[in-house]
């Protein structure tokens, strides 16, 4: 159903049970062509997976352990093994490792291999792109504890070998982007920090490895999360960050010069902890939607196209919600909205009627604490799964 106003569908809320998710992820697990989801629940040490499908709605979870006090904090996807088949790499924060677990043919995971990211690195984030130009995915990592981003590169059959950590000095870093800020066709690195003030870049060589810090000034002591997109048409990438102590969503707009200008900030009410990009009313420019932790709320913010944004719309979550993602969940063209809700258990989605506004949410339950979401399509059938 379509609507002329600028508001969202109700939410549709997917159950984790008692753990908490922090942080969701939307991708093709299944090769179906329908979007299926994926959290990190730091409550119950696992990573659940909702098969969609194709309309909106979604399978009961099929949950995998990643370690006893593993408490994992993010995860992604990608072929990591170059068998067409989905893969989800996991950063386990309390056993400090990397977990890696394969896709099968059949929609279902291997066991989780590890990598190890250090004692006391306590793993935060991460981000899968091509990093030394090989064809093969490599993955970048921000270590809290650590202070670093570490690069691990793919050898094309699952595995990963470190290539090298860069010190981020005082900042303890959270998000983690990876994007061609100077346009040289090699991938470069973005990070969050909490105690510097600033947001970090890493300019790439092409090879795996990385040059030296260059830092802008965000004017918040806490910048916790990252967004790129090209906000004002101009060919050049901008960012969108969670500024979290002045409760405020930055926009820095890039410049030719691997610079940002000054940002323009947008208050954001409610702890916001969480930022995505994507065009929710098919106008061709860039929108973002942030989480609010505390207000159990997100707010879109719809794009002029010329790097300034509307004010917020509000909308309704679960409790305590953590990470978003964007995708179109019911094959409709259409971006939706997925929200991990670490206080109550579940994943909240939002289907977009295409106009800037939303449905309200409907609610899936997830393991304990849900802190991440990762979508893509896991399961790669022809054939549309049975409603469970």
């Amino acid at each position: 159903m379509r609507f002329q106003y600028d508001f969202f569908a109700n939410q549709t809320t997917l159950s984790t049970a008692s753990s908490r998710p922090i942080w969701i992820h939307a991708t093709y697990l299944y090769n179906d062509t329908a979007i299926d989801i994926v959290t990190a629940n730091y409550g119950t040490q696992s990573a659940s997976i909702f098969y969609g499908h194709g309309d909106g709605s979604f399978a009961k979870p099929s949950t995998y352990p990643t370690g006893f006090d593993s408490f994992p904090l993010a995860v992604v996807s990608g072929d990591f093994n170059n068998d067409n088949q989905m893969d989800l790499a996991i950063a386990n924060y309390g056993t400090n490792t990397v977990g890696i677990l394969l896709g099968n043919s059949n929609g279902t995971f291997s066991k989780q291999s590890t990598l190890s990211t250090g004692p006391n690195s306590h793993p935060y984030s991460l981000a899968v792109g091509y990093l030394n130009d090989d064809t093969v995915l490599d993955i970048a990592v921000t270590n809290h504890g650590d202070q670093n981003v570490e690069v691990l590169l793919g050898n094309g059959d699952g595995t990963f070998r470190k290539q090298m950590t860069y010190s981020l000095g005082a900042a303890s870093p959270y998000s983690v982007g990876i994007s061609n800020f100077n346009r040289d066709n090699r991938m470069d690195l973005i990070a969050t920090s909490n105690g510097t003030n600033n947001i970090i870049v890493l300019l790439g060589y092409g090879n795996g490895s990385f040059g030296n810090l260059i830092l802008y000034a965000t004017g918040s002591y806490s910048t916790i999360s990252v967004a790129i997109g090209n906000f004002n048409r101009d060919s050049r990438l901008d960012a969108a960050v969670i500024n979290s102590d002045t409760e405020s969503i930055g926009i820095l707009l890039g410049l030719d010069d691997v610079t940002f200008e000054n940002q323009t900030k947008y208050p954001i009410l409610g702890s916001p902890i969480c930022v995505a990009v994507g065009d929710f009313n098919s106008d061709t420019r860039l929108d973002v939607v942030v989480t609010n932790t505390n207000g159990n709320t997100l707010s879109v913010l719809l794009g002029y196209g010329n790097g300034s944004f509307s004010n917020q719309m509000v909308y309704t979550t679960g409790s305590y919600p953590q990470s978003v993602a964007v995708g179109d969940f019911n094959s409709d063209t259409r971006l939706d909205i997925v929200v991990a809700n670490m206080g109550n258990n579940t994943v909240s989605v939002l289907l977009g009627y295409g106009n800037g506004s939303f449905a309200n949410q409907m609610a899936y339950t997830t393991g304990s604490s849900p802190q991440s979401v990762a979508i893509g399509d896991f399961n790669r059938l022809s054939f549309k799964r049975s409603v469970e």
